[in-house]
């Protein structure tokens, strides 16, 4: 499937946040020294986002969106929710936002959300279900999506 892929989409993301900052900030919301926030924020996305990619190189299997896993991983982020590096993706835009402290720049967090819900997490989903079965099923009734 060519799809442009969630790292690319995290970037076009920080884009916008940066350029809605700078050409339509709408009104000041965080102010500084506040601001640098976002750098904790932030870190804690990619912090979250390093530990996620980690499980999937202990369970030898696929980063890559729709290409087949060889494990169901539930260890780790995976113990809180489904989601963690896409999470962390969240956090960073998030932290992003914080950091240019304008109010325009926090619209593109739930655009990224959709998008990523519409044209990645709910196909992962299916696939992971049809491929680990009852064991994907328990842990979805288990583990919320995002926390």
């Amino acid at each position: 499937m060519n799809r442009i892929l969630p790292p690319v989409w995290l970037l076009i993301a920080l884009v916008l946040i940066a350029a809605l900052h700078r050409y339509l900030p709408v009104a000041s919301l965080v102010p500084a020294p506040w601001h640098y926030a976002g750098i904790v924020v932030a870190a804690s996305g990619f912090a979250l986002g390093a530990w996620s990619t980690v499980q999937f190189r202990r369970a030898h299997t696929t980063i890559v969106p729709f290409q087949e896993s060889t494990s169901l991983i539930v260890r780790g982020p995976y113990r809180f929710t489904r989601n963690p590096i896409y999470l962390s993706m969240v956090l960073l835009l998030l932290g992003a936002a914080v950091f240019a402290g304008s109010l325009s720049p926090f619209a593109v967090v739930p655009a990224f959300l959709v998008i990523i819900q519409t044209l990645f997490i709910s196909a992962e989903e299916r696939m992971l279900a049809q491929k680990f079965g009852d064991s994907y099923r328990a842990y979805f009734a288990k583990v919320r999506r995002w926390l």
